[in-house]
């Protein structure tokens, strides 16, 4: 069901399934003691000058570095190794039930394959954690959920927030369009809030907790995550209707239903390996050097700041405002997809940790007509998407995408078109 490269490309999402290839993990790797962090000093802030040539050689390095999460994540194989390495639990505490299932043959696969083969794209994935868990586990301890889910994210996407499926699940937790707009996430021509950390990751928490009241247990809940809540629904009913008199009882809420149903080929093969990735990962996030990973440096975590400002504000300006480079800007707004607020309408804009009111203070003595980085045409008789677009020199298909036309639709005249400039 996924993975197709736009942007950036991810792991499993919502609904969706990666295809798998057949291989063989090499053996476990030595284990070393756990390392304490070195904190490094905080860097002094340097805003560079932003030039096409910088934001063009930038999305180059983007889109290779997403091209190689693409891979690992592709790469999660299905195969059963001839022999598995022993595994023994270290100290951490978790808030899953990680203990019982530790030693499961898939859950000891992936630790291999995460250790070995993956080893590379994990690291990074481990790197880039720190910036987004506090949020995260905040986000699904709000909503009562345990915040070592957060490692769902950690194998759905790398925690990138440009991550793009083959089926189009997109953003860090991997939504669908439809599941994420009936979450509240705005989807349009403008705004895609799937790659919103913020807004994404609150809205994946409030869809686990209805998924766990719905099946009783996190194990479940995530496979629904990933499979879709009606196809596992169906399939455990498809389970208790073959368990006779003399099957040993299993309650179709708990955990251990999750690892029954993956013994049957009621689910696909990616969905009843999802659970056992998370634990894996769950299992090496929490100590990383024990399995030969570099413990993460700590780093800034996602800010929370943000400005309301009005429609059409290009990021290029509010960078200037925040002495950052408009980089800075886009990594923090991965939304705005024209690096600009939606036209016509106020919109909050991310900016760097306690930049709010100077950033609002200097926006104040923008002149208004200074503000906008989108102008506003009316179309006139005789007029098409392809003329205005030539006009303004864009695309055609740029101002398609920012009003959500077809290539069959037509412009009629006296419409108003708000064009990226």
């Amino acid at each position: 069901m996924r993975h197709a490269l736009l942007v950036a490309v991810a792991l499993t999402g919502t609904g969706c399934a990666r295809a798998a290839v057949e291989s063989r993990p090499a053996s476990s790797p030595a284990i070393t003691p756990e390392q304490t962090p070195v904190v490094a000093p905080a860097p002094v802030p340097v805003t560079p000058v932003t030039t096409p040539a910088t934001i063009a050689r930038r999305d180059l390095k983007v889109a290779r570095d997403s091209a190689a999460d693409a891979a690992a994540l592709d790469s999660l194989q299905i195969a059963v190794p001839d022999s598995l390495p022993e595994l023994n639990l270290d100290t951490p505490t978790f808030d899953l039930n990680v203990a019982a299932y530790a030693e499961h043959p898939r859950v000891q696969y992936y630790v291999d394959y995460f250790s070995r083969r993956g080893r590379e794209r994990f690291q990074i994935w481990l790197d880039r954690m720190p910036r987004f868990e506090t949020l995260a586990r905040d986000r699904l301890s709000e909503r009562g959920l345990p915040g070592d889910l957060v490692y769902l994210a950690l194998i759905e996407s790398g925690f990138s927030s440009s991550a793009v499926s083959r089926a189009k699940a997109v953003g860090m937790w991997q939504f669908m369009p439809a599941t994420g707009k009936g979450y509240g996430l705005r989807i349009d021509g403008w705004v895609d809030e799937r790659r919103d950390p913020i807004k994404a990751t609150d809205a994946a928490a409030r869809h686990l907790r209805d998924l766990t009241e719905r099946f009783g247990s996190y194990y479940l809940a995530a496979a629904a995550y990933n499979a879709g809540a009606g196809k596992v629904g169906r399939s455990l009913d498809r389970m208790g209707a073959t368990m006779g008199q003399g099957d040993e009882p299993l309650d179709l809420s708990s955990d251990d239903a999750f690892f029954s149903l993956a013994d049957t080929r009621l689910i696909v093969q990616e969905t009843r390996d999802y659970v056992p990735k998370l634990i894996a990962a769950a299992l090496i996030a929490k100590s990383p050097t024990r399995y030969g990973f570099e413990a993460p440096d700590p780093i800034e975590p996602f800010p929370l700041d943000s400005v309301i400002l009005s429609g059409g504000t290009g990021l290029d300006l509010i960078a200037r405002l925040a002495d950052v480079s408009l980089e800075s800007m886009r990594e923090l707004n991965p939304h705005l997809l024209r690096l600009v607020t939606p036209p016509g309408e106020s919109y909050a804009v991310r900016v760097p940790a306690g930049s709010a009111e100077i950033v609002r203070a200097r926006y104040a003595d923008v002149p208004a007509a200074e503000r906008s980085a989108a102008t506003m045409h009316k179309v006139k008789a005789g007029e098409t998407v392809a003329t205005v677009a030539k006009k303004y020199g864009v695309t055609a298909v740029l101002v398609r995408s920012a009003h959500r036309l077809s290539t069959r639709s037509r412009v009629k005249s006296g419409a108003t078109l708000f064009i990226p400039v």
